[in-house]
C-alpha cells in the first residue's frame, strides 16, 4: 500500500502513545445537566483543553465505542491563525515550537508537514475510539483533501474508504482572485468495516403516496412485474385473475409477476393489488401494487453529491446571530451539515464525537435530532480554545433552555436543483413540494416554495415572539486535570493520599476519580467503584509507616471492607504488602494489588 510521507512523521509516528493520561475534572458551574440530575462524565460532554490530551483522557472509558465522530480540522488555507504546539521531543519539532507563537502562513514552506504533523496521532486515537462499525466523518477543503485521504488510507490500513461526499457551501460566484470560484468542500468518510456501516440512504419521495385509501393513509401504485423472462423465471410466469371480476391478466413479454403464487395470493388477500378493471378511469393495462411508505424500504442509496440538499454556510451565521445576537464565529458551518451525516450513520442510541468544536454545532444537531425522533443520542465535545465556555458552552445551553429571539425562524425542507428532466415531470416535482407541505407543514406557520439559484426551495417557517422553545437535555463541562504519570506524581518524594488514589483507580479500572471519598473508619482505604469492582487504597504518605507492619492488607481489614461491600462486588485493594495469602484472599472475592514499584523504589533510598 502506498503510504505519505512528510517531514516530521517519524517524530510524531507514535507520538499518541507517548501522550500522557489526564483525568477529566467536572466544573459544575459551568455545566447544565438535565432536570433532577448531577454533573457526571457519562452524560454529554463538553470538555475545555488540547484536544490531542482530551482524545487520551477519552481513550480509558470509550475506546472502541464512539459510534460517529464528525470534525471540521482546520483547512490550512494559511489565513487560520493555528500554530503547531505539540511537544514532541525532538530537534525538529522543538524549533518548530519555537515559533509556536506564530500562526501557520501561506509562505510557510513547512505548514503542510506540520499540519500532517498535527493531525496525525489525533487521528490515530480517533481511529481507537472508534467503534468496529463506526463511521469517521471529516469536513475538509482542497487545500488538504489528497493528502487528507492518503493519511487516512494508511489510519485505517487501506481498507477504510466510504465514501467521498461534495457539499456546496455557497450559492454565487466569488470575488477572490482565482481561476475558479470554488463553492464546495469534502465530507470524507471512513470506517474499520466500511462494509457493515448503516447508512439510512435517500429520503423517500413522498409524492409518490398520494392516493388516498378512503381511510386516513396514503398508498403509491406501483409495478407489480419485473424485467424477466419467462424462461428466466417460469415459476413467476402465471395468469392472475381478479378474484372480484375473474378476469386474468399475463405479465408482459419480457416481464414476469414480481412475486411467486403464494406470496401474490398473500397479496391480493391483504388487498394490495390495484386492478385494471376496478378502476378504469385510471387508464391501466396490468396489476399494480398498492405500497405504503410503512412498508417501502428506502428509494435508494445515498450518492456523492447527496450534501446539495443542505444549507449553505450563511445559514450557520445567520443562526449564530440569532443565539446570540451578533456575528461572534467565522465560517460555521450549517446546522443542517452535521445532523444530515448524524442522521444518515447514526441510530438514536449512538454516540457522537466532534474533537474540533468550535461553535459546538455537532452539539446542537444531537439536540436536535433527539427532539425529533425522541432519540437518546449522546455527544462529547471538546474545545481548546479560550471560547470553549463562553461560545460553546453557552450556545449548548441556549439552544437546551431556549433564547430570546423575536422574528421568524426558517429551516430548510428541500432543495432540489432543476433540471431539463425534472421539468419534464413537473407534476411529479409539484407533487413532491406539496407532499412535503403536508407531511412538515404541522411544525410551521407557514411552507415557503420558491425557486432561488436554479433550485427548487422549500422552507418552514415560525414565527417566534419572546423566546424559542428549547431542546432540551443537558451536558457536564469538563477540563483537563494534571498529566497522571508516576514520574509526575513522585517528583517530589511520596505522592498525597489523594493523588496516588486517583492515579492507582485509573491504571486498575480505566476510569477517571473525579472526587476521592472522605475517609471513612468503618471503610479503610475506600476510594470509587465500577459495576464489577470497589477499590481501596491502604497507604500513608510517610516512610516510616510504609515500613512498617501496619503498611500490609491484614485479616482484620478485609474483614472491614468486606463488611462494607453491601453489593458483593470484587475487590481490589492496593497496599504495600500483605499477611494473607492470595488463595485466602481469592475465596473471599478480593484481589491483592502491589503499590507502584517507583514507591518502593522511593523507601529504598
Amino acid at each position: 500500500m502506498p503510504i505519505l510521507d512528510f517531514k516530521g512523521k517519524s517524530f510524531v509516528y507514535a507520538h499518541h502513545l507517548s501522550v500522557p493520561f489526564r483525568e477529566l475534572v467536572i466544573d459544575a458551574k459551568k455545566s447544565l445537566p438535565a432536570k433532577g440530575q448531577k454533573p457526571a462524565l457519562d452524560d454529554n460532554l463538553i470538555i475545555h483543553g488540547d484536544n490531542l490530551h482530551a482524545l487520551k483522557a477519552l481513550l480509558p472509558v470509550y475506546a472502541g465505542k464512539v459510534d460517529c465522530i464528525y470534525i471540521d480540522p482546520p483547512y490550512n488555507t494559511g489565513n487560520e491563525g493555528w500554530c503547531y504546539n505539540d511537544n514532541v521531543r525532538s530537534p525538529l519539532m522543538r524549533e518548530w515550537l519555537k515559533k509556536s507563537a506564530n500562526p501557520v502562513e501561506k509562505e510557510d514552506l513547512e505548514r503542510h508537514d506540520k499540519w500532517l504533523s498535527m493531525m496525525w496521532p489525533r487521528l490515530k486515537l480517533l481511529h481507537e475510539l472508534l467503534t468496529d462499525c463506526g463511521v469517521l466523518l471529516i469536513s475538509i477543503d482542497d487545500n488538504e483533501h489528497a493528502r487528507m485521504k492518503l493519511m487516512l488510507d494508511e489510519v485505517f490500513s487501506g481498507n477504510g474508504f466510504v465514501a467521498n461526499f461534495v457539499w456546496q457551501r455557497r450559492i454565487g460566484s466569488s470575488m477572490a482572485k482565482d481561476w475558479v470560484s470554488t463553492d464546495h468542500e469534502s465530507v470524507i468518510a471512513y470506517s474499520k468495516q466500511p462494509a457493515d456501516i448503516s447508512v439510512r440512504g435517500a429520503e423517500r419521495d413522498m409524492a409518490k403516496y398520494s392516493i388516498s385509501d378512503g381511510a386516513g393513509r396514503f398508498y403509491a401504485s406501483m409495478p407489480l412485474t419485473v424485467g424477466m423472462t419467462k424462461e428466466m423465471r417460469p415459476n413467476q410466469w402465471y395468469e392472475l385473475k381478479n378474484p372480484r371480476t375473474g378476469k386474468g391478466y399475463w405479465p408482459a413479454p419480457g416481464r414476469v409477476w414480481g412475486y411467486y403464487p403464494p406470496t401474490m395470493a398473500r397479496k391480493i388477500e391483504e388487498g394490495l393489488i390495484i386492478w385494471p378493471d376496478d378502476y378504469p378511469d385510471r387508464k391501466m393495462t396490468t396489476p399494480r401494487l398498492k405500497t405504503f411508505p410503512e412498508d417501502a424500504k428506502r428509494e435508494r442509496k445515498p450518492i456523492s453529491t447527496w450534501i446539495d440538499t443542505t444549507g449553505r454556510t450563511e445559514e450557520g451565521t445567520r443562526l449564530l446571530r440569532d443565539i446570540f445576537g451578533d456575528n461572534i464565529f467565522a465560517y460555521p458551518k450549517p446546522l443542517s451539515l452535521p445532523t444530515y451525516l448524524i442522521e444518515q450513520f447514526t441510530g438514536p442510541e449512538s454516540l457522537v464525537l466532534d474533537s474540533f468544536a468550535g461553535s459546538g454545532t455537532t452539539a446542537h444537531a444531537v439536540l436536535a435530532l433527539n427532539k425529533k425522533d425522541g432519540g437518546n443520542r449522546k455527544f462529547i465535545l471538546v474545545e481548546m480554545e479560550d471560547y470553549a465556555d463562553k461560545l460553546t458552552a453557552e450556545r449548548i445551553r441556549r439552544v437546551i433552555q431556549g433564547y430570546k429571539f423575536e422574528g421568524v425562524q426558517r429551516e430548510e425542507l428541500l432543495r432540489e436543483p432543476l433540471t431539463w428532466t425534472k421539468l419534464q415531470k413537473a407534476n411529479a416535482l409539484v407533487e413532491k413540494a406539496e407532499s412535503i407541505e403536508k407531511f412538515e407543514g404541522n411544525r410551521f406557520d407557514k411552507v415557503i416554495k420558491t425557486v432561488e439559484d436554479g433550485a427548487l426551495v422549500i422552507t418552514g417557517e415560525m414565527k417566534v415572539s419572546e423566546k424559542t422553545e428549547g431542546l432540551g437535555g443537558g451536558f457536564t463541562f469538563a477540563t483537563l486535570g494534571p498529566e497522571m504519570t508516576l514520574d509526575k506524581l513522585l517528583a517530589d518524594g511520596l505522592p498525597a493520599f489523594d493523588a496516588l488514589a486517583k492515579y492507582v483507580f485509573f491504571t486498575a479500572t480505566g476510569r477517571t476519580l473525579s472526587d476521592v471519598p472522605k475517609r471513612n473508619a468503618n471503610v479503610p482505604g475506600f476510594i470509587g467503584e465500577t459495576e464489577v469492582y470497589r477499590v481501596h487504597l491502604h497507604y500513608q504518605p510517610d516512610k516510616n509507616w510504609l515500613q512498617s507492619n501496619e503498611a500490609a492488607l491484614t485479616e482484620s481489614l478485609v474483614d472491614e471492607m468486606l463488611a462494607a461491600n453491601k453489593g458483593k462486588k470484587k475487590l481490589l485493594v492496593f497496599a504495600a504488602a500483605k499477611f494473607m495469602s492470595q488463595r485466602e484472599l481469592s475465596r473471599h472475592g478480593v484481589e491483592f494489588c502491589q503499590l507502584p514499584y517507583a514507591i518502593h523504589r522511593i523507601l529504598g533510598d
